[in-house]
């Protein structure tokens, strides 16, 4: 990944909230297995340590949660990790909904052509 995609991928996490938090018990199975569900539906999303209780440092945890699951660590700042992982799936749904999209708006386009075209001539 280059620095370029890294800061793409840094500022759209910008204002996204945490959805996971890891504390007094670290990186367990069940953590593990609600990131990849949540890999699922999302690419890019935070994980919130609390920094007082858990026995791992943000980074140290970044990278057992890369390791295990394949993502991309993308920022470790604070208490704050943000990670990334291709979804080959929802990128085709989104470039099938974006398809959608157009021909609609296409249509529509067309449909205000020949409205404006039948005015003009029924005078």
């Amino acid at each position: 990944m280059t620095s370029k995609e890294r800061a793409k991928l840094r500022a759209e996490a910008n204002g996204l909230d945490p959805i996971f938090q890891i504390g007094k018990e670290g990186v367990t199975d069940a953590v593990i297995a609600q990131i990849e569900d949540t890999f699922n539906t999302r690419e890019l999303f935070k994980i919130k340590v609390h920094l007082e209780t858990s026995p791992e440092g943000p980074k140290e945890i970044a990278q057992k949660i890369s390791e295990a699951t394949g993502c991309d660590v993308i920022q470790v700042i604070g208490g704050t990790i943000v990670v990334f992982r291709i979804n080959l799936i929802l990128r085709q749904k989104a470039a099938e909904k974006k398809k959608r999209q157009q021909e609609k708006a296409r249509k529509e386009a067309l449909e205000r052509r020949t409205e404006r075209t039948k005015k003009k001539y029924s005078r």
